[in-house]
């Protein structure tokens, strides 16, 4: 019985999706249906924008939507989440990287992503960190990296892989990106990277993509080697610095299932079989679009665009990490020219749609990915042109001579504009909030993630939202008079809520989301503010506008309740 029901629920989704189809080609032309069913599937063309909503429409309704835990305190997530990937080691003169550093704060960017090749710092032997073939020292040009940076506010993430040839028997027989044969040896080089930075560098990433060819060596992947290898780092860190934060290796997305390549989903729940789970503070991810925009919301483990990450979050929801974020290693959209010899292995797109796609997917991750903190695009720029054969050139935002590409300055535009809270929990020390003097840090470990701030009579806080609901999470007991709150310019009175046990105010409630301003002054009693959450609803309904939605939201009724419906939609919401 249980199965002929199911049938006949899948074929009154194939009939339904079908209707949506014939339906579809006409509305499709239309200015407003386009634009909503480009917001789903990210596709540019028409075919591919009606085939690519019916199979949106297909996933919503056959799969259920995973748990993303979207409303949990998350660590490490109050930073700005503008950062860029760099080969700062590669340039030769001084000047060069400053002109870089320079162009790359102007821009809005908060973070670089900078590898530190261990091959180019522990080079001939064991404890060895001199050049003796440029005779000076291998630390001189990331010590004037990290100098660099820290002049002009910008903070690092290093990442730390591809051994030297001596730390393997064999040499580079296995390739140059096989691991060491000694995990203790990259446990003394990470110690001696965090030592040398300790109180300059706080994020070190641990390896990159090592579920898939290449990065591992000439050898199929190995994801509890790598953990071993995570494990080794991460103690050696902490010994020396305990205030690091250490990135888990961003996988790649794919969908092969091994030897040399495997699914990044399969690899990441054998990390956490490993024993992983205690040995990072943020999770590592590659969220390229590759063949779609930044709106694919499209999510089935056989796809590799944008929406990916999500999958990658429900793991860890799953395996007990939804307090950790998960940080984009890199991020990009690759606008190899037609007809260029190299094959476009990772899409294509124009310079305008990149410019267009990078901007997008940082206002998509900050709406619906409250888990994801910084995303860092993939690239700033090469040191030299003598790549312009190869595809993955393209990604670049700059070229060798600093000329800007659409990206670079649509990213400026964007990354400049007045910083927003999104929908999410968030800390209280998250970046777009503005605090006046009269504000004290305080660490507590009844805190939520062990901190909060207590505002002194007078004290003010500022900040822009975007959502529908905003909750202020209190430290210990809180009275509606402890605050005097103006939404939007006008009064309004906190209502006292529960927030996870928690005591809280609800200082606003909307039909749909939109962009508010909050002005906070501490009455004469005092507060203490232990985060904020900010809820994304609709009440209006979520397809609500178009004759394309509304068939839309038929054909799911077909299939579903419509109290799972209902149920899903906030669900997916933030995903």
């Amino acid at each position: 019985m249980f199965l002929r029901r199911g049938a006949a629920r899948l074929l009154a989704a194939l009939v339904a999706l079908l209707l949506v189809a014939v339906a579809a080609l006409p509305l499709a032309w239309r200015p407003v249906v386009r634009p909503w069913m480009y917001a789903r599937v990210g596709e540019k063309n028409t075919d591919e924008l009606v085939k690519g909503t019916i199979a949106y429409l297909y996933l919503q309704v056959t799969r259920p939507c995973p748990d993303l835990a979207p409303y949990v305190p998350i660590a490490h997530s109050g930073v700005p989440p503008f950062g860029v990937n760099t080969f700062l080691e590669q340039e030769v003169e001084p000047a060069k990287v400053a002109r870089s550093l320079d162009m790359i704060r102007d821009a809005g960017f908060r973070f670089i992503r900078q590898e530190f090749p261990w091959e180019d710092i522990e080079i001939s032997g064991k404890g060895d960190y001199w050049d003796h073939k440029w005779n000076k020292s291998a630390w001189e040009k990331y010590d004037r990296i990290v100098e660099m940076a820290k002049e002009r506010g910008l903070e690092l993430i290093v990442r730390l892989d591809n051994p030297p040839e001596w730390t393997r028997a064999d040499g580079n027989a296995r390739g140059t990106l096989a691991p060491p044969d000694r995990v203790e040896d990259f446990g003394d080089f990470v110690a001696a990277v965090v030592g040398r930075y300790r109180g300059k560098v706080r994020y070190y990433q641990i390896w990159n993509e090592p579920n898939i060819y290449p990065e591992w060596g000439e050898q199929p992947v190995d994801p509890r080697g790598y953990t071993q290898l995570l494990q080794e780092a991460y103690r050696r860190a902490k010994e020396v610095d305990s205030n690091c934060v250490i990135l888990s290796a961003g996988l790649a997305p794919t969908i092969e299932m091994g030897p040399l390549n495997l699914s990044d989903l399969v690899y990441l729940q054998q990390m956490y079989d490993a024993g992983a789970r205690d040995y990072f503070d943020i999770l590592g991810v590659q969220a390229y679009g590759l063949w779609t925009g930044p709106t694919d919301h499209r999510l089935a483990p056989d796809r590799t665009n944008f929406a990916r990450p999500q999958l990658i979050r429900a793991i860890m929801v799953r395996n007990g990490d939804a307090n950790k974020p998960m940080w984009a290693t890199e991020i990009g959209w690759n606008a190899i020219p037609i007809g260029h010899p190299d094959t476009p292995m990772f899409g294509r797109v124009s310079r305008e749609e990149q410019a267009r796609y990078a901007v997008e997917a940082y206002e998509r991750a900050q709406r619906e990915w409250p888990w994801m903190g910084v995303m860092n695009y993939w690239f700033f720029k090469r040191a030299t042109d003598t790549e312009k054969n190869q595809a993955f050139y393209y990604f670049g935002l700059v070229e060798p001579d600093f000329a800007p590409w659409p990206a670079y300055e649509a990213l400026r535009e964007y990354l400049n504009r007045p910083p927003v809270v999104y929908p999410g929990y968030h800390q209280e020390d998250h970046w777009a909030l503005s605090y006046s003097d009269g504000w004290e840090e305080r660490r507590d470990p009844a805190s939520v993630l062990d901190g909060h701030r207590r505002g002194m009579p007078g004290a003010t806080l500022r900040f822009t939202f975007w959502g529908s609901e905003l909750d202020l999470v209190a430290f210990g007991s809180v009275t509606p008079g402890a605050l005097r709150v103006t939404l939007d310019g006008a009064p309004v009175r906190p209502r006292p809520v529960r927030i996870d046990g928690q005591a809280g105010l609800a200082l606003a409630r909307y039909a749909s989301p939109a962009e508010h301003t909050v002005e906070i002054e501490v009455a004469a009693e005092g507060f203490a503010l232990d985060g904020l959450v900010v809820r994304r609803t609709d009440r209006r309904g979520a397809y609500a506008g178009t004759g394309l939605a509304a068939l839309a939201a038929a054909a799911a009724g077909l299939v579903l309740a419509r109290r799972r419906v209902g149920r899903a939609r906030e669900a997916c919401r933030h995903g």
